[in-house]
């Protein structure tokens, strides 16, 4: 009888902390893509190392970044994914945490570009992607971004709007170009606003240039390489540039909200979204660009995706501090000299 209550004792000491194990619960705050593919693939498989709960949050960069802002004084994020420019955003806000990266084993295998993006420690990139421009090889030729407003060329290109993702990007690029590469890229909008009745249109979904291509309304657009693959798939014969200036692009980072009881569990997540298997399966699956240095790709992914040391490398991202301070005037300029 003794030894079965100091047994009932025992499990009923030990009891509240098996049950803290099995109830540590870790919430993310991610982008809605390919939400079907990161269950399988990251969510999953974590949730069965650790012992713990996974609660995902999605929506867009402005709803994540204001639901952190109201949630301050009492964090209800762990971990957010965001992008380079929103992570600079939250630093300068206070929500987030300096990123311990010794405690990530994977740190040392992503590219130099990935590492401390914004120069600050506090967020790691986790994908990457390439700018530049799909166009008609039997059409045209570009050596350089220039080359879009050629007159031979102008009035079969589309370009993408401002306020999308790939519209400063391109812009920036575009002032490279013609020695017009100030913050403020009032050089290349202005370029764009002298022909902006040539050109065929601003676009605001890369999904409407596949058709327009195969119709031969375009020849030339600058995209995302996460957009490559519609493209590969025509009728008629599409090419990626490699102007003389380069290629742009943007890049994807993980965040530790300031505040947060679950460090330790965010940066074991962290760890392993970073880890070679679990970039090379998203890869595979064209989910995301590797930031892992030791992912070995298909020939048919490694050809859909940024991939590479040699590209990672050859990227010119626009500086994060650049794009917040000059967003507002982006739109300003360009509502004066190309319209809505």
């Amino acid at each position: 009888m003794k030894k079965a209550l100091i047994a009932s004792v025992a499990l009923s000491a030990l009891s509240p902390l098996a049950a803290s194990a099995a109830e540590r619960t870790l919430t993310i705050s991610v982008y809605a893509f390919a939400q079907d593919d990161f269950k399988t693939l990251v969510y999953d498989p974590f949730e069965a190392k650790c012992g713990c709960k996974l609660v995902v949050e999605t929506g867009n960069s402005v709803e994540r970044l204001a639901k952190m802002e109201a949630n301050k004084a009492n964090p209800v994020v762990d971990l957010a994914a965001v992008s380079m420019a929103d992570a600079l955003a939250a630093a300068r806000a206070g929500l987030i945490d300096k990123v311990d990266t010794a405690k990530l084993s994977n740190f040392a295998k992503l590219y130099d570009i990935a590492k401390d993006p914004n120069d600050d420690g506090m967020s790691v990139g986790y994908t990457f992607y390439a700018t530049s421009i799909a166009y008609r090889p039997d059409k045209m030729k570009i050596d350089s971004w220039a080359d879009l407003l050629k007159p031979e060329y102008v009035g079969h290109v589309a370009f993408p709007n401002v306020t999308t993702n790939q519209g400063p990007p391109a812009l920036y690029m575009l002032g490279q170009a013609l020695g017009k590469d100030t913050p403020d890229l009032k050089g290349p909008i202005e370029a764009l606003g002298e022909k902006k009745d040539e050109i065929v249109t601003f676009y605001e979904k890369s999904s409407q240039l596949v058709q327009l291509m195969q119709q031969e309304e375009i020849w030339a657009a600058p995209i995302g390489r996460f957009s490559w693959a519609g493209f590969t798939k025509l009728d008629v014969p599409v090419a990626w540039a490699t102007p003389k200036e380069g290629q742009t692009g943007g890049m994807n980072v993980l965040v530790l909200t300031k505040g947060s009881k679950n460090q330790d569990l965010a940066l074991q997540f962290m760890d392993f979204w970073l880890s070679t298997d679990t970039q090379t399966k998203l890869a595979e699956k064209l989910v995301d660009s590797p930031a892992n240095n030791e992912v070995k790709l298909s020939e048919a992914a490694a050809n859909n995706l940024t991939y590479g040391e040699a590209t990672a490398k050859s990227l010119k991202l626009i500086p994060s501090a650049v794009a917040l301070d000059n967003r507002a005037g982006w739109l300003k300029t360009w509502n004066e000299k190309v319209g809505q």
